[in-house]
């Protein structure tokens, strides 16, 4: 095996530049996964303008992330074994010991490692990561598919699942972008009508293609008149960090209806108590899921084909891969790809 691997590391803000690394040994309750794809996702944007402190390296961003499990730890349990592909998403390995672990909720463990923010992620041939922050992968799945499925697909699906809709009901997606083009895809074959709202006229297509069965261009459209149009919606789902949008919404939730926050930003929403309180309305936010239900929207979109749509760049144009995703330009997810014959 070689004794370095490839990454592409900050240097400074918003910059990566490619190095050579030694491959690390994982401990005891890490695996050393050998990466075929990682997926390029919005929070890469701003894990990239944190530069490391004075002492530290540079850090690998990414956190969407299949590959080969190369090497365990002793403490690893059997159900990982080497040569099994694997996924790791947003979250890069809970503690088990802290008060959220005690209580099952993994996902909000205090002592969370991140890919790419607080350990090193996955824009590289090699990374070390806790057991605890794997996902099996369905082999009947595309790696190229499955690596935005970890967070784009996970985040939208647990949204979905757990905000009590039923089968029938009205959701609308705010943002057809990364989140919101896997959110219109799961929301349609869960059951629900789904209504996409996005800037632009030329959008529709797209939202129509992907599932949704209506269209509200919100630059052009009265929003919240169109939804009351359609009975108010019990749902809304808000994957674009575009809080004037959404707080005109707000009103157009049907009587205890919920909107979930998806996509985060610097900028306050503006709510009127009122109009929460009279209708019983709701709003909540929604985190990443835990590995074994990451696992369970993997199995669905590979069941019910509800995939993202992706194009592929090889790791060195790392840069040019954010550069387009800053500019608003990826449709929909940018995965980056390893050479196959190292």
């Amino acid at each position: 095996m070689k004794k370095t691997f490839r990454a592409m590391q900050v240097v400074s803000p918003g910059v990566l530049q490619r190095v050579e690394r030694p491959i690390p040994h994982p401990a005891a309750d890490e695996v050393l996964i050998k990466i075929e794809v990682c997926g390029v996702c919005g929070a890469d944007l701003r894990d990239t303008e944190k530069v490391p402190q004075d002492g530290q390296g540079g850090r690998i961003p990414g956190h969407e992330i299949v590959g080969l499990i190369s090497a365990k730890g002793a403490a690893v349990p059997e159900i990982w074994q080497t040569g099994q592909r694997v996924g790791v998403g947003r979250l890069g390995g809970y503690c088990q010991s802290c008060p959220p672990c005690r209580n099952g909720l993994f996902h909000l463990c205090q002592h969370q490692l991140t890919p790419g923010l607080s350990c090193d992620g996955g824009y590289a041939e090699y990374v070390v990561i806790r057991h605890t922050a794997l996902i099996a992968i369905p082999s009947e799945l595309s790696s190229v598919c499955a690596a935005p499925l970890l967070c784009a697909g996970t985040a939208t699906f647990n949204a979905l699942r757990h905000s009590g809709a039923r089968a029938g009901d009205k959701v609308a997606v705010l943002g057809i972008g990364g989140l919101g083009h896997m959110a219109i895809q799961y929301a349609a074959k869960m059951g629900f009508e789904v209504i996409a709202l996005a800037r632009g006229s030329e959008k529709q297509r797209s939202a129509l293609a992907l599932g949704a069965h209506h269209y509200i261009d919100v630059l052009q459209q009265d929003v919240q008149q169109r939804l009351k149009t359609h009975g108010g919606v019990d749902l809304i789902l808000a994957t674009a960090a575009d809080p004037e949008a959404l707080s005109a919404l707000l009103p157009a939730l049907a009587p205890q209806g919920k909107a979930i926050l998806l996509g985060s930003g610097p900028t306050p929403l503006k709510i009127m108590p009122g109009m929460m309180i009279g209708a019983e309305r709701s709003l909540a936010g929604s985190f990443v899921s835990t590995p074994a239900q990451s696992e369970r929207a993997l199995i669905f979109s590979q069941r019910f084909q509800a995939l993202p749509v992706t194009e592929e760049m090889p790791l060195e144009r790392a840069n040019e891969a954010l550069a387009r995703l800053r500019a608003g330009k990826a449709r929909y997810r940018i995965v980056l790809t390893m050479n196959k014959d190292n």
